[in-house]
């Protein structure tokens, strides 16, 4: 907090360009426009087989949030009494997209698609700039794809003062989504319970983090390449095995020797290691039980039966059963959200869904029978509480009734 509260207050203060200072400190760009409409640059040039794979990926993700669609609920408690529940969108939402080792175009896809079926009216997306002040033309095609209004050229606690206070350039947010490092985590909580900035936000979201149960069952070849595929987001990941008895220990060994040698991102994977953890339960009951005290952001089962764990799982952000469910999958294109709790965060928050971008307004109608059946109740216990105005606008309308 103490790194990220100056940067904050300069955002607040100076607006536009204390966001233009700090892109050029952090993100190596100077820009002269921050915020651009993504409608009117000019369409993202890109190879055919990456378009194709962000078209699956947005069409699967978009059939799973659409599915997750809440009809209008209508309750009558009693004769007369009418209860509704409806949503509505969350008009102005900010999405952060990562962007520092390594861009996240997926993150634009996981956070675009709900806020647009939710049918959020402002939809800003913060990315940090290439060092040419350019987007990432794979950032630019989930955007124009997501129904992006703005995107804001910038990254870390910078962007997240920005969307929620405002700037000349850039609207001022509802809600804030998406996930960052430790800096973007700290500024999103920190303006959560600003008054000033009246923001909420998604959840606690900042390093990646996975847990991977194995067994002698498992792949030991196959568990590595998940841990790894989490370790390699960046230096202050972290990634557990949980192993039962009969698991190849020496072949583990071995295979994470081998692929992590191979890997461009070699020595992030190798810092995040360092802070990971190897964990010997003695059965299916101790590796559930440290599972749930951990609740992990990823939780990859890679077992025979990984079925009978699902039940008894009850902190985590997304699971990822069996031997060919690797958690790329939920990263990039089965249609889950990647967009998931972490620091713990899980016993108490989800992930990113369709509800992230809407609230519910509750709806109430009474005839005047309803009233004769529910008032009496009610000016006994506005008696209790001694809320007497409470009571009489009920004695009032009885009266009404009674008299007519």
């Amino acid at each position: 907090m103490e790194l990220v509260t100056p940067i904050v207050s300069e955002v607040q203060r100076r607006g536009d360009d204390a966001v233009r200072e700090f892109s050029k400190k952090f993100d190596k760009a100077d820009l002269s426009q921050i915020v651009v409409d993504p409608n009117t640059l000019a369409a993202p040039v890109m190879d055919d087989s990456i378009r194709t794979a962000f078209d699956v990926a947005y069409d699967n993700i978009r059939k799973f949030h659409i599915a997750q669609t809440r009809e209008e609920l209508i309750v009558s408690p009693m004769d007369g009494v009418e209860c509704r529940r409806v949503s509505r969108p969350i008009e102005r939402v900010g999405l952060y997209v990562p962007g520092g080792t390594a861009v996240l175009p997926s993150t634009a896809m996981m956070l675009g698609v709900p806020a647009q079926l939710a049918g959020c009216t402002e939809i800003v997306l913060a990315t940090p700039p290439r060092p040419d002040g350019s987007v990432c033309p794979e950032n630019l095609y989930a955007a124009r794809k997501c129904g992006v209004t703005k995107i804001l050229k910038a990254g870390g606690a910078q962007a997240i003062a920005a969307m929620a206070f405002g700037t000349d350039s850039c609207p001022k947010v509802d809600k804030i989504c998406g996930p960052g490092n430790q800096f973007v985590t700290a500024a999103k909580m920190m303006l959560q319970n600003s008054g000033e900035a009246s923001v909420a936000i998604d959840m606690p979201a900042g390093p990646s983090e996975q847990l991977c149960i194995a067994d002698s069952t498992s792949n030991p070849s196959f568990v590595v390449s998940d841990l790894l595929s989490q370790a390699e987001h960046g230096v202050d990941s972290q990634v557990v095995c949980v192993a039962l008895d009969g698991f190849d220990e020496n072949r583990f060994a071995e295979e994470l020797k081998v692929q992590l040698e191979a890997l461009p991102r070699k020595e992030i994977a190798e810092v995040a290691l360092s802070k990971s953890v190897f964990l010997r339960v003695r059965d299916f009951e101790e590796a559930v039980r440290f599972t749930n005290l951990y609740a992990p952001e990823h939780l990859v089962i890679a077992v025979d039966d990984p079925e009978v764990y699902v039940e008894k799982v009850i902190n985590a952000g997304s699971i990822f059963l069996g031997h060919y469910t690797p958690e790329s999958v939920g990263d990039y294109a089965s249609g889950t959200n990647h967009s998931l709790p972490t620091y713990g965060y899980a016993r108490m928050y989800g992930g990113v869904s369709l509800d992230t971008f809407v609230k519910y307004i509750t709806i109430q109608k009474l005839t005047p029978q309803g009233l004769l059946n529910v008032g009496p109740h009610v000016e006994i216990m506005a008696a209790v509480e001694e809320l007497h105005a409470h009571k009489n606008a009920v004695t009032l309308r009885l009266s009404h009734l009674q008299q007519s």
